[in-house]
Protein backbone atom coordinates (compact mmCIF):
# COMPACT_ATOMS: atom_id res chain seq x y z
CA UNK A 1 0.00 0.00 0.00
CA UNK A 2 1.74 3.71 -0.83
CA UNK A 3 2.24 5.74 1.92
CA UNK A 4 1.07 9.52 1.79
CA UNK A 5 3.09 11.83 4.28
CA UNK A 6 -0.22 14.64 5.52
CA UNK A 7 2.01 17.84 5.40
CA UNK A 8 0.76 21.21 6.49
CA UNK A 9 -0.66 23.17 8.76
CA UNK A 10 -3.20 21.02 10.46
CA UNK A 11 -0.95 19.93 13.35
CA UNK A 12 -1.48 23.56 14.81
CA UNK A 13 -5.55 23.34 14.74
CA UNK A 14 -7.63 22.94 18.02
CA UNK A 15 -8.64 19.53 16.95
CA UNK A 16 -5.38 18.64 15.57
CA UNK A 17 -5.26 15.35 16.48
CA UNK A 18 -8.85 14.40 15.50
CA UNK A 19 -8.01 16.28 11.93
CA UNK A 20 -5.49 13.91 11.55
CA UNK A 21 -7.73 10.68 12.05
CA UNK A 22 -9.91 12.04 9.55
CA UNK A 23 -7.04 12.47 6.78
CA UNK A 24 -5.80 9.27 7.58
CA UNK A 25 -9.50 8.24 6.82
CA UNK A 26 -10.11 9.33 3.74
CA UNK A 27 -6.41 8.51 2.63
CA UNK A 28 -7.43 4.93 3.73
CA UNK A 29 -11.00 4.86 1.75
CA UNK A 30 -8.73 5.96 -1.55
CA UNK A 31 -6.62 2.39 -0.78
CA UNK A 32 -3.56 4.74 0.68
CA UNK A 33 -1.87 4.73 4.24
CA UNK A 34 -1.63 8.41 5.74
CA UNK A 35 1.29 9.12 7.46
CA UNK A 36 0.13 12.24 9.96
CA UNK A 37 2.71 13.62 11.97
CA UNK A 38 1.29 13.91 15.11
CA UNK A 39 0.95 9.98 14.76
CA UNK A 40 4.74 10.86 16.76
CA UNK A 41 5.07 10.64 20.09
CA UNK A 42 7.56 13.04 20.89
CA UNK A 43 8.94 15.36 22.94
CA UNK A 44 11.21 18.08 21.94
CA UNK A 45 11.84 19.86 18.82
CA UNK A 46 14.98 17.77 17.89
CA UNK A 47 12.76 14.69 18.54
CA UNK A 48 9.70 16.22 16.28
CA UNK A 49 12.27 16.97 13.37
CA UNK A 50 13.55 13.45 13.19
CA UNK A 51 10.62 11.42 13.81
CA UNK A 52 8.55 13.02 10.73
CA UNK A 53 11.66 13.32 8.29
CA UNK A 54 11.52 9.57 8.93
CA UNK A 55 8.14 9.28 7.98
CA UNK A 56 8.96 11.60 5.13
CA UNK A 57 11.50 8.71 3.99
CA UNK A 58 9.01 5.94 4.60
CA UNK A 59 6.64 7.67 2.61
CA UNK A 60 5.60 7.34 -1.68
CA UNK A 61 3.98 10.56 -1.75
CA UNK A 62 3.69 14.14 -0.20
CA UNK A 63 0.52 15.84 0.05
CA UNK A 64 1.24 19.13 0.68
CA UNK A 65 -1.33 22.06 2.69
CA UNK A 66 0.35 25.26 0.40
CA UNK A 67 -2.55 27.61 1.57
CA UNK A 68 -1.11 30.98 3.43
CA UNK A 69 0.04 30.30 7.12
CA UNK A 70 0.79 33.26 9.72
CA UNK A 71 1.35 35.66 6.67
CA UNK A 72 1.38 35.95 2.70
CA UNK A 73 3.68 32.62 2.52
CA UNK A 74 2.71 28.74 3.27
CA UNK A 75 3.82 27.68 6.51
CA UNK A 76 7.89 27.62 6.41
CA UNK A 77 8.17 23.66 8.10
CA UNK A 78 5.68 22.40 5.17
CA UNK A 79 7.87 24.55 2.95
CA UNK A 80 10.75 21.99 4.11
CA UNK A 81 9.01 18.83 4.15
CA UNK A 82 7.80 19.41 0.13
CA UNK A 83 11.34 20.18 -0.53
CA UNK A 84 13.02 17.41 1.69
CA UNK A 85 10.79 15.06 0.08
CA UNK A 86 11.39 16.20 -3.13
CA UNK A 87 15.64 15.83 -3.15
CA UNK A 88 14.29 12.28 -1.56
CA UNK A 89 12.63 11.95 -4.86
CA UNK A 90 8.75 11.45 -3.78
CA UNK A 91 5.96 12.53 -5.80
CA UNK A 92 5.15 15.95 -4.67
CA UNK A 93 0.92 16.99 -4.88
CA UNK A 94 -0.12 20.65 -2.74
CA UNK A 95 -2.97 22.29 -2.69
CA UNK A 96 -4.60 25.21 -2.25
CA UNK A 97 -8.08 27.05 -1.96
CA UNK A 98 -6.91 29.56 -4.46
CA UNK A 99 -5.55 29.76 -7.29
CA UNK A 100 -4.27 33.59 -7.85
CA UNK A 101 -0.86 33.77 -8.31
CA UNK A 102 1.60 35.97 -5.90
CA UNK A 103 1.35 38.84 -8.18
CA UNK A 104 -2.39 38.89 -8.06
CA UNK A 105 -2.35 38.53 -4.25
CA UNK A 106 0.39 40.86 -3.98
CA UNK A 107 1.01 43.21 -6.70
CA UNK A 108 4.84 44.16 -7.99
CA UNK A 109 6.68 44.04 -4.57
CA UNK A 110 5.34 43.38 -1.06
CA UNK A 111 5.02 45.56 2.06
CA UNK A 112 8.73 46.17 2.04
CA UNK A 113 9.60 46.87 -1.79
CA UNK A 114 10.72 43.27 -2.30
CA UNK A 115 9.60 42.64 -5.92
CA UNK A 116 7.22 39.69 -5.85
CA UNK A 117 8.32 37.00 -9.13
CA UNK A 118 5.79 36.46 -11.83
CA UNK A 119 5.66 32.95 -13.08
CA UNK A 120 1.82 32.82 -12.96
CA UNK A 121 2.56 30.33 -9.91
CA UNK A 122 0.39 31.20 -6.47
CA UNK A 123 3.10 29.71 -4.47
CA UNK A 124 6.82 30.22 -4.99
CA UNK A 125 7.79 28.35 -8.20
CA UNK A 126 10.64 26.21 -5.93
CA UNK A 127 7.68 24.70 -4.76
CA UNK A 128 4.98 24.70 -8.05
CA UNK A 129 7.65 23.17 -10.69
CA UNK A 130 8.10 20.41 -8.83
CA UNK A 131 4.61 19.67 -7.78
CA UNK A 132 1.62 18.58 -9.23
CA UNK A 133 -0.66 21.53 -7.92
CA UNK A 134 -4.71 21.05 -6.99
CA UNK A 135 -6.74 23.84 -6.37
CA UNK A 136 -9.09 22.95 -3.45
CA UNK A 137 -8.77 21.68 -0.18
CA UNK A 138 -7.15 17.55 0.90
CA UNK A 139 -10.16 15.65 -0.33
CA UNK A 140 -9.20 17.10 -3.67
CA UNK A 141 -6.24 16.84 -3.52
CA UNK A 142 -6.84 13.03 -2.48
CA UNK A 143 -8.57 12.79 -5.37
CA UNK A 144 -5.89 13.81 -7.64
CA UNK A 145 -3.52 11.48 -6.00
CA UNK A 146 -5.81 8.76 -6.85
CA UNK A 147 -6.64 9.45 -10.21
CA UNK A 148 -2.25 9.62 -10.69
CA UNK A 149 -1.01 7.27 -8.93
CA UNK A 150 -3.98 4.67 -7.92
CA UNK A 151 -4.01 2.60 -4.53
CA UNK A 152 -1.85 -0.37 -5.85
CA UNK A 153 0.93 -1.43 -4.28
CA UNK A 154 4.02 -0.68 -6.10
Amino acid sequence: MKKIYLAGTGVFRPDAVEYGKWQKRLCSDHGFEGLYPLDNECEGAGEIFEANTAMIRECDIIAADMNDFRGNEPDSGTSFELGYACALGKRLYIYRGSSDTLRQRLGCSDENGMIVEDFGFPVNLMAAVPSVMVFGGFEECLRKISEDEGSISE
